[in-house]
């Protein structure tokens, strides 16, 4: 692909960044990629257009972008014409994307705003964007040391997020998407599978990032169960109970549910629940800690 193709979006009459914009925005904005929140700017347009491509993102969207950064991945959701949120957590960065977008793609900045918040810290009284959508999606590179954080309490917090499409450590996407009886399947697995399903979209190389990471990154799709599917749609299933429970297996990961469990779940729990209790908590599915949550409250835990 030629620079040209790479660089000139073919709809919007914009332009996506590469390295070349990516240095000079940060050089004239004073911006350094921080460890602190975790950037790591994406340099090359044709990884943010994979990434939207795979979230399927269209004209009709409503899109919430978690870590903006210097606005690669922001251009690219703009260019389908989808309206977006963009939240970020470092001052100085969330002045400087308007600013981008006017730029780069000045018909497309009426379609965003940028908000500056810490993720872990919305909800739909002090984000209100999305409150009249049936639902919207997350689109998002996000910072590797907080990204399942964010992505649970999101689940938790906006019932209309239907789905997602992120980028994330490598380590992490391959947990997010694990299965039961993997090595890897742990709290974040079955978390996640309570409000969705979750799989593998794909791998990124390091050369795509400014500075490079030291890790390999991947991305998460994720689609929440409809309303009438899924364990949170269980009649006497309580999240924070299940959650808790999950908590208690996955805390000592080597120890039989029975060991692992006995002083949170009455006697005869798991009898009652149809479980063995000699099975360990990494190879339960979230439908059998809800079964083992719903048999607990039975038995008056």
């Amino acid at each position: 692909m030629s620079e040209l193709d790479t660089h000139t979006t073919p709809t919007m009459g914009g332009h996506l960044l590469g390295a070349a914009d990516i240095r000079r925005i940060a050089a004239d904005a004073g911006i350094s990629p921080t460890k602190k929140f975790g950037q790591n700017f994406v340099i090359d347009p044709g990884t943010v257009r994979r990434i939207v491509r795979e979230a399927g993102v269209g004209a009709d969207d409503h899109v919430l972008e978690v870590g903006p950064g210097l606005g690669s991945l922001t251009l690219a959701i703009l260019e389908t014409g989808a309206r977006m949120t963009a939240v970020e957590i470092d001052s100085p960065v969330a002045q400087r994307l308007p600013q981008t977008i006017a730029e780069f793609m000045p018909d497309a900045a009426a379609r965003l705003r940028v908000v500056r918040a810490d993720a872990l810290t919305l909800t739909p009284g002090n984000l209100p964007d999305f409150r009249d959508d049936a639902t919207f999606t997350l689109v998002a590179n996000l910072p590797y040391n907080v990204a399942t954080p964010i992505l649970l309490t999101l689940l938790e917090r906006f019932d209309n997020l239907g789905s997602f499409l992120v980028m994330v450590q490598k380590e992490v996407a391959d947990r997010l998407s694990a299965q039961p009886g993997s090595k890897i399947y742990g709290t974040p697995s079955v978390k996640l599978a309570w409000y969705g399903t979750a799989q593998p979209a794909g791998t990124i190389g390091r050369n795509v990032f400014w500075p490079a990471p030291n890790v390999d990154s991947a991305l998460v799709r994720f689609d929440r169960h409809a309303p009438d599917e899924g364990p949170a749609t269980h009649a006497s299933a309580d999240r924070a109970a299940v959650f808790a429970l999950i908590d208690a297996a996955f805390g000592q990961r080597r120890k039989t549910l029975h060991a692992a469990l006995k002083k949170v779940v009455p006697e005869g729990t798991f009898e009652k629940a149809g479980i063995d209790a000699a099975r360990r908590g990494e190879t339960l599915t979230v439908d059998e800690f809800v079964r083992i949550a719903d048999a607990a409250k039975e038995l008056g835990a």
